[in-house]
């Protein structure tokens, strides 16, 4: 993953997240998150009884967008990403809350539990960089990823 995008990913506070019912519609949510730079994670804290961690329980693909904390009116920059919301079980996901209070110390007094979701691919938008400069990320297969954990459950 390119250093510009870790670092603004790892320099933000808040997502929004898209998901969808079983219809199709769409629904959004704001979360903060923290990035998990090693396995290209966005962990993010939630109830499970909220609307959006049921929707995510039965469809577990999501995409969003991730703008600067504090926006200048000159500069267009940002992220839009895809990605799968991983078990809490996922072999990934064993450091999930720990990172995650890490950065936000404060949401051990909330309850709730620490989602991870696996980015699959990013394109982020720096007019900093250059007007409309594009920077493109994907995820690679892992060659072991069969023997790592047992993904079967991406396909529900």
């Amino acid at each position: 993953m390119n250093k510009h995008i870790i670092d603004f990913m790892k320099g933000q506070k808040a997502a929004s997240v898209c998901c969808a019912d079983a219809n199709g519609h769409p629904y959004c949510f704001s979360c903060y998150y923290t990035f998990n730079e090693k396995d290209h994670l966005l962990l993010f804290k939630t109830s499970k009884d909220s609307h959006h961690a049921q929707l995510l329980d039965k469809k577990a693909e999501v995409a969003g967008t991730i703008l600067p904390d504090k926006l200048e009116n000159l500069t267009v920059k940002g992220i839009q990403f895809s990605g799968i919301l991983l078990e809490a079980e996922h072999i990934l996901c064993v450091n999930s809350s720990k990172l995650y209070h890490k950065k936000f110390p404060f949401a051990l007094a909330m309850s709730g539990d620490v989602m991870s979701i696996r980015l699959d691919t990013i394109k982020m938008t720096d007019s900093s960089m250059g007007f409309g400069k594009k920077l493109l990320w994907a995820r690679e297969e892992e060659p072991n990823a069969s023997l790592i954990a047992d993904e079967s459950f991406l396909n529900n």
